[in-house]
């Protein structure tokens, strides 16, 4: 490979994880004011999962959200030539962002938000590769709504959401350095940094909640990454634990609103059950006996980290056959 082009992607890469680091520290610093704020305004929600209930902030995606765009901010400055593709980014992740917090506040029906973050995801349309069909090109909003929607849906455990999303940004940040697709780490490398400082207080005994917020632009992201790095046999795979959730929901339930759903229960000890009736799905299938949270987390956040490798092997399958 020639020295200059090796030199051109490792600057790349190196400005990718300070862009990376920038987003954590962001959201990191942040999240104290924000839970007080979120806590001052009665913007909380029980932690259903916990024998006392005890109430917790909700919303704190914004802090993800945050986080991400000051690193894409650093990103546009540091690679004026991807400007375009980045700006984009940006638009699309604060336009799925303000559905989630639409989402948290007046709670949307599932019509009204698939439709919404179709919409969010139109602008994607814009950098979709040339001599390319309509059908490709609308294609794109409705993969975002379908995995923002994926990643909104295997929630409500501590740290679940956050965790399993880091460890796809980890594989998709890793596949794309492997594949030489620089270009992209960036978006990935930022929603990592973001996650990874939320994470710190989302994990178990939470001190804060994503939101819809939070959760909808983890899917969003890895959407955006998915086709501007052409990498979305790889995105695929590392959303098989969505996947895989949403289909034992819609087997054993089809479509259902939120409000209907019948929580997994909580016994005096702690450990998480599930109900004797009710939908099927990933968190439930592991509740195949009592359990504590923690636990049922760390096993969803290993199903994730083996669909990870998966991705990551797959990049240098694909990376092979590209010579």
């Amino acid at each position: 490979m020639d020295p200059n082009l090796i030199l051109i992607y490792q600057k790349l890469l190196l400005s990718s994880g300070i862009c990376g680091l920038v987003a954590f520290l962001v959201t990191f610093l942040s999240m104290p004011r924000l839970i007080k704020k979120l806590k001052a305004a009665e913007i909380v929600g029980k932690d259903i999962h916990k024998p006392s209930k005890p109430l917790v902030a909700e919303m704190g995606g914004v802090g993800i959200l945050f986080g991400f765009i000051i690193g894409i901010f650093l990103g546009i400055y540091f690679y004026p030539n991807l400007q375009f593709q980045l700006i984009i980014t940006l638009l699309v992740i604060l336009l799925v962002g303000m559905v989630g917090m639409v989402d948290d506040l007046v709670m949307l029906s599932s019509k009204e938000k698939l439709i919404l973050l179709w919409l969010a995801g139109l602008p994607l349309i814009w950098i979709a590769p040339p001599n390319v069909g309509i059908i490709y090109m609308l294609s794109m909003p409705v993969a975002v709504s379908i995995a923002a929607n994926l990643t909104n849906m295997l929630a409500g455990l501590n740290g679940i959401e956050s965790g399993l999303g880091a460890i796809a940004m980890t594989s998709l940040s890793i596949a794309c350095i492997i594949m030489g697709k620089y270009d992209v780490a960036v978006i990935s490398m930022c929603m990592l940094g973001a996650l990874l400082a939320f994470l710190y207080y989302n994990r178990h005994p939470s001190n804060v909640f994503p939101g819809d917020v939070g959760t909808l632009i983890i899917g969003a992201t890895i959407v955006v990454v998915a086709f501007i790095g052409r990498v979305k046999i790889i995105a695929f795979i590392v959303l098989i634990p969505n996947i895989i959730d949403m289909m034992l929901k819609l087997y054993s339930a089809g479509v259902m609103e939120r409000q209907k759903h019948q929580p997994t229960q909580v016994g005096d000890d702690g450990k998480l059950m599930a109900p004797e009736t009710g939908f099927n799905s990933l968190i439930r299938w592991i509740l195949k006996r009592p359990m504590q949270e923690k636990n049922v987390v760390t096993i969803v956040w290993l199903i994730g980290i083996f669909f990870g490798a998966v991705g990551i092997i797959m990049a240098y399958i694909l990376k092979s056959s590209m010579f």
